[in-house]
């Protein structure tokens, strides 16, 4: 999403009319992103705002697949701590889960607006008492309209320090985020292609999913960086305008 159809709170130059086009031609897909803050209702509507009109059943988010891969390995009736958003808490009260601070089996740690060092504590303190660590993504930082901040990533290490228990991470570039977008969708992987601007959460994730990657340089990643990657996307395109559906 970030960096292929949006830059901040503006639509990337081809982004409307690559959506339009996906419509008319009744292709599937998906924005795939990492974010768990927003739901897809309100990721929809901010979508909305900026002229791309996109249903919430369209997007599918780390909380997401972190709320089914948490329900396929424990089933409705889990219990979790959790720090995060409401679309994280909303993810998992779909699921089945049960969200408490009482002897939880889940500690789920996903992006929020402000951490609380109160809760980080108590997190800890959960860990070190038996509970499994699961995390939406590993973004160690991410963007502001102020500049860099801290993400999920570097509080999973931070706690992963204190706790000495090592975090999974469900959302990209863990192929795992992949396959249950794909299942969400109802596709094969062979007929699927991942778009995407950077090439250590997207490209590797679609590679190592078995999909076609096509690789934007409208977001993080410069041309002149692609080269020295061990892994290549199948098409290098400048914007979505490039793109065939």
């Amino acid at each position: 999403m970030d960096g292929v159809l949006v830059s901040g709170r503006s639509a990337l130059p081809g982004a409307r009319e690559f959506v339009r086009r996906l419509d008319e031609r009744g292709r599937k897909f998906l924005l795939l992103t990492n974010n768990p803050i927003y739901t897809p209702g309100d990721l929809s509507y901010r979508l909305g705002k900026v002229g791309l009109e996109i249903r919430q059943d369209r997007i599918f988010t780390s909380a997401m697949a972190t709320a089914r891969f948490l329900e396929s390995q424990r089933g409705p009736g889990g219990t979790a701590y959790v720090i995060g958003e409401s679309g994280l808490s909303e993810a998992l009260h779909h699921a089945g889960f049960i969200i408490t601070d009482h002897e939880p089996e889940y500690v789920v740690l996903g992006e929020t607006h402000a951490y609380n060092l109160d809760q980080i504590t108590r997190a800890i303190r959960f860990l070190v008492a038996g509970a499994k660590f699961v995390a939406t993504n590993p973004d160690v930082a991410g963007p502001t309209e102020e500049g860099i901040a801290p993400a999920n990533g570097a509080m999973a290490a931070l706690m992963e320090a204190a706790s000495g228990v090592r975090p999974f991470f469900v959302g990209k570039p863990n192929p795992l985020m992949m396959r249950t977008a794909l299942n969400y969708l109802g596709v094969h992987s062979e007929s699927t292609v991942m778009i995407g601007d950077n090439m250590e959460t997207d490209v590797i994730g679609g590679v190592q999913a078995g999909l076609e990657t096509i690789l934007v340089l409208s977001g993080v990643t410069r041309r002149e960086a692609i080269a020295r990657y061990s892994y290549q996307p199948n098409r290098v395109v400048a914007t979505l305008d490039e793109v065939e559906v």
